[in-house]
């Protein structure tokens, strides 16, 4: 189930169903999507605090931000305002026949948003976005927004997908499928619940942030023990922010699955960070060293 591109007009309201977002960077990226022709809403919590300072506001209010949003008639998209952690912890809250019977609208996010990424994934059986966040450097610092990531993000929005380059191949060949994945932290860590990931019949994306290799190991033994890298068709991997040299572990347990493995793309986190639409179909291709939509240009129909 797919969703229409935004258009100059259309209502994104902003929600934070994970870390609380500084108030100055939130601002900046709401008038960013406004000057898009964009009306923002900005949910009643996003600015709510609590004890666990970690958290923006209590569980019940982050999930009943997102929950109005997404029903939400006039609303056609959800921004998630930042990552950090919290997401997972909605998800039981959420009332999944109310915002199935809402119909398919855009989610963005990233990082933490991997929950939701997943969970809309299963739940709801739509299409997300993989990109940018508002309250983030990217978008609402100080300097404006970074151009490549600007860019691919106003790619996104209009329904495409843009031709995605790596800067290395860990297997070759080709491989096309739907895209499904996010953080690594944040897929293994959902092994064991009602919405565990399976890269069935899928390319698998995934990238990380902080994370020494022997984590990365055991967080990709875990999954693969999971099983749900059974039946993947190949691997786009993202950026590896302060993780040390990811590839050796990468290479030694990815491998063995026989499919294309492309490495280096500029997703996740860092800068730039390209927008991917999760839960559409992509290919990847080693040979251009690419991650693209279906008709091998990089465009994609919304």
């Amino acid at each position: 189930m797919q969703q229409a591109d935004l258009r100059p007009g259309d209502t994104v309201a902003i929600v934070a169903p994970s870390g609380p977002p500084p108030a100055t960077l939130l601002r900046e990226g709401v008038r960013r999507l406004e000057g898009l022709g964009l009306k923002v809403v900005v949910g009643a919590h996003v600015l709510d605090r609590q004890e666990l300072d970690y958290l923006a506001g209590s569980d019940a209010d982050r999930a009943a931000d997102l929950q109005s949003a997404w029903c939400d008639p006039a609303v056609k998209a959800v921004f998630c305002c930042r990552g950090g952690y919290g997401a997972g912890r909605l998800l039981g809250l959420l009332d999944w026949d109310a915002m199935r019977a809402a119909g398919p609208k855009v989610l963005l996010g990233s990082s933490d948003i991997t929950a939701l990424h997943n969970a809309f994934a299963i739940e709801l059986g739509v299409s997300t976005l993989h990109g940018p966040m508002p309250a983030c450097e990217l978008l609402g610092g100080e300097a404006g927004p970074e151009p490549r990531t600007w860019a691919s993000l106003q790619t996104a929005l209009s329904g495409a997908q843009e031709s995605v380059r790596g800067d290395r191949v860990l297997v070759p060949g080709r491989a096309e499928g739907e895209l499904s994945g996010g953080n690594l932290s944040l897929l293994a860590s959902m092994c064991g619940t009602r919405w565990q990931p399976s890269f069935e019949g899928r390319l698998a994306f995934l990238e990380d942030v902080g994370e020494e290799p022997y984590r990365i190991d055991r967080m990709l033994t875990q999954l693969l023990q999971a099983g749900a890298f059974d039946g993947v068709r190949g691997i786009a991997l993202g950026s590896w922010v302060e993780c040390g040299d990811p590839y050796p572990v990468l290479r030694d347990r990815l491998a063995p699955l026989g499919v294309p493995v492309l490495a280096g793309l500029p997703a996740g986190h860092g800068s730039p960070q390209s927008s991917l639409w999760l839960g559409r179909l992509g290919v990847i291709d080693t040979e251009s060293c690419s991650l693209s939509g279906p008709d091998g240009d990089g465009q994609q129909a919304p």
